[in-house]
């Protein structure tokens, strides 16, 4: 096993094999993410994947109306870039940084190209797509069918799993986005 494998703080590029981390190792950069710094814009051309070390990304659809929710999250076990995984090149969602991250950053042509070198790789990182896809599935299912209470306490659940210490940094009204209701719900939703 690779030392620097184990060093990793990104839970995919730990559980990698060590012929297909020291394909992607060089073209890897250590980046620190701000808060609500975009990853990933809808429509638009994937310039980059992100194996999030901590803090935690949202991918987030918007509706018609200029509304928003969160439809997933991303956190030191996981990636942007799915599409990329599954042969497109450009993002479905927006996916934005919900708590400072710390990332390493990798172009997504190198990226494209460990795919298609690999016979490894995207089979490994297609699990990872499944599993996102069923955690997307049940965000789907649980906003359309819970209350409010259940899914902020789903989505506290969801980002703790995904963040060490015990402290979350963020607003009610960032916190509504994320569950797609009011404010002033999220207060209420709090109180309970």
């Amino acid at each position: 096993m690779d030392y620097q494998i184990l060093q990793a703080k990104s839970e995919l590029l730990r559980r990698m094999s060590a012929d297909d981390f020291a394909r992607l190792r060089p073209h890897l950069a250590s980046v620190f993410l701000e808060l609500r710094a975009p990853m990933e814009t809808a429509g638009q051309k994937i310039e980059a994947v992100y194996f999030l070390e901590s803090g935690l990304a949202s991918v987030v659809a918007r509706t018609s109306a200029a509304t928003e929710a969160e439809v997933g999250i991303i956190g030191f076990e996981g990636m942007t870039g799915s599409a990329l995984v599954m042969g497109d090149d450009q993002a479905n969602f927006d996916c934005y940084v919900q708590s400072t991250c710390e990332a390493l950053r990798m172009e997504a042509a190198p990226f494209v190209e460990a795919l298609e070198d690999s016979p490894t790789l995207r089979p490994f990182l297609l699990r990872y797509v499944q599993y996102f896809h069923v955690q997307t599935s049940y965000t789907a299912s649980i906003n359309a069918r819970q209350s409010l209470e259940v899914r902020l306490a789903r989505w506290l659940l969801m980002c703790s799993d995904r963040t060490v210490g015990d402290r979350l940094m963020i607003t009610h009204e960032f916190l509504s986005i994320m569950l797609g209701v009011r404010r002033p719900g999220v207060t209420v939703g709090l109180q309970m």
